[in-house]
């Protein structure tokens, strides 16, 4: 029977990219599966050149509970080497990042045994997780202590959890956007890690939907570790 892994990805910066080069790093508007499957390896403390089957087969959705701010950075770095050996006086780069956006990521398989690793791990991750970037830690912890919601699809388990956003952001909130895995879906992405190390990707569809206001707002008090 299918179960779902809830997760929480909320900081005063993320970036989730697709098309990044070495001068330009996007980021999209919500996250990748790519991003999140890394962010459970850093949990599981997998390295980059073990397999990725049984993380590739979960079905992920998302639910946005605040739209972040799309910024840009502008950097520049000094006495980088480049791919011919040589070493170049400067370095300029712009850099897309996520502002204040708070996520309610959904992981949807028939799998329990491994979905409730995956619950265990982002509760107590072998590695430092972080949202996109490394530069980018959670501000609020990944896990939710009733994050593994047993007996529920992927829709059910995102319409019928709190809110996760404040108080004044829920009493303004009619509905909530979200993107769905979805094979038939008219969005497509390549963020579909087939490896690491290689970066090596493959292209993803989603569908777009809405959910209704849910019918609370997450009580802090009962989610401390």
């Amino acid at each position: 029977m299918t179960s779902t892994l809830l997760l929480r990805l909320q900081a005063p910066m993320q970036a989730w990219g697709v098309q990044s080069l070495f001068s330009s790093r996007d980021t999209c508007r919500e996250p990748t599966k790519s991003g999140v499957i890394g962010l459970l390896c850093c949990a599981l403390g997998r390295q980059r050149d073990e397999p990725l089957e049984d993380l590739l087969n979960l079905i992920m959705g998302v639910r946005i509970d605040q739209e972040g701010q799309l910024l840009k950075d502008f950097q520049t770095a000094r006495n980088i080497m480049n791919a011919a050996g040589k070493t170049d006086a400067n370095v300029i780069s712009d850099r897309f990042y996520l502002c204040d956006a708070i996520f309610l990521v959904g992981l949807e398989s028939e799998d329990r045994q491994l979905l409730s690793k995956l619950w265990e791990a982002v509760h107590h991750p072998q590695w430092l997780l972080y949202l996109g970037r490394r530069a980018f830690p959670p501000a609020k912890p990944v896990w939710l202590r009733d994050g593994l919601r047993q007996s529920e699809t992927l829709i059910e388990a995102l319409t019928q959890y709190p809110f996760l956003g404040n108080e004044k952001a829920y009493q303004q909130t009619d509905q909530l956007r979200g993107v769905l895995e979805d094979a038939q879906g008219s969005i497509s992405q390549q963020d579909t890690p087939l490896e690491f190390k290689s970066r090596s990707f493959a292209l993803r569809n989603q569908s777009l939907h809405y959910f209704p206001k849910p019918a609370s707002r997450l009580e802090e008090a009962n989610h401390v570790s």
